[in-house]
């Protein structure tokens, strides 16, 4: 599982499906393969990865001697930089263009510096920079831990209503350590139902004690019935009941209020390393760029219904007598807009 541009929640809101395993990995495949189909449209690669990549001095660019493109490899910020074997200090090292980067694509030395590249006993390699690579580094907080997390943990429990915003795929940030989101369960949120629910579907209001903790848009879980909170008003959850696949079915006074915030998470993700994290510790999510999000979504759904359809090819309307496809033109014009928007264009070399 490489990192996303979407979660699988994403996808199933678009088509208001209910999660089944079946499901659930077709959807995961079909996010994976758009997911690495926009890395390839657009050629670069969106998601902060942390990574030691080394260049050669002097190389082909035909750059100035103090300036290094870094092409595909671009930068969000670095942490350290060598060269042949020297170390550089970061503060004699300019990313560029500083106008609008992130993403920067070229490292040059401080003309006001005594700071030079080369010196190694061959060209190869002879540049290493460490720092943070991708497009950008856009983050929400999204809570809290909810318990001390060691370094080999899996279960991570957030205070706070994450399951509106977080999903299987999203990437998330602990201090310096990056995760994956693999898979959600439900968590005791504390709250008990204020009052007896009949199995109506028109009966759409769950009181709690307090919903401060609670977000639109966020399943809850009663006994066993999923319900979608769809608004919230002074200490009552607006709900459409029987969410997710899940039955219609009357609950008692005191009925326990879970929420989706256990997360299972790969840790150490993109280049960080699995660490111990205390209570309350801020988490972030990392959120790709709109229109990227977008289309890994519309790519995904796409997929679905090619692999429904066995992959077949039917001519239009009119063409054939009458049989008809899916009209691709939405889809293309969007794939078309996200890569004149994010498309790394080619750099034309003088010599």
């Amino acid at each position: 599982m490489g990192t996303w541009y979407a979660t699988r929640e994403d996808v199933m809101r678009a088509v208001d499906s209910k999660e089944t395993a079946r499901n659930a990995g077709q959807i995961d495949r079909g996010l994976e393969a758009a997911s690495r189909a926009i890395d390839a449209l657009c050629h670069r690669i969106f998601y902060p990865h942390v990574a030691t990549k080394s260049f050669d001095w002097p190389n082909s660019q035909h750059a100035a001697p103090w300036r290094l493109w870094l092409d595909a490899n671009e930068l969000i910020s670095v942490s350290a930089v060598s060269s042949g074997g020297t170390a550089i200090s970061t503060v004699d090292v300019l990313l560029e263009p500083n106008e609008y980067g992130p993403p920067y694509n070229r490292l040059e030395l401080s003309l006001g510096s005594d700071a030079s590249f080369g010196g190694g006993d061959t060209h190869q390699r002879d540049i290493t920079i460490t720092g943070l690579y991708g497009y950008r580094n856009d983050e929400t907080p999204v809570g809290a831990t909810a318990e001390a997390l060691d370094a080999s943990e899996t279960g991570l429990d957030v205070d706070g209503p994450t399951s509106a915003t977080v999903g299987v795929g999203s990437l998330l940030r602990i201090d310096d350590e990056r995760m994956t989101v693999t898979g959600r369960s439900m968590l005791d949120t504390g709250q008990n139902l204020g009052g007896d629910l009949d199995a109506k579907a028109s009966t759409v209001t769950v009181p709690v004690a307090s919903t401060a903790g609670f977000a639109a848009d966020e399943t809850v879980l009663i006994d066993a019935e999923r319900m979608l909170i769809v608004d919230i008003a002074g200490n009552n959850l607006i709900v459409k009941r029987a969410w997710s696949g899940s039955v219609l079915a009357a609950h008692t006074t005191g009925a326990d209020v879970y929420a989706s915030r256990t997360l299972t998470v790969r840790r150490g993700a993109c280049g960080t390393t699995a660490a111990s994290h205390s209570l309350a510790a801020d988490v972030y999510r990392w959120d790709p760029p709109g229109p990227v999000q977008t289309l890994a979504i519309a790519e995904t759904l796409n997929m679905l219904g090619l692999e429904q359809a066995s992959y077949s090819v039917v001519l239009r309307a009119g063409e054939t007598g009458g049989e008809r496809t899916r009209d691709q033109r939405g889809l293309q014009a969007l794939r078309n807009q996200v890569y004149d928007s994010y498309g790394r264009k080619a750099r034309l070399r003088g010599v």
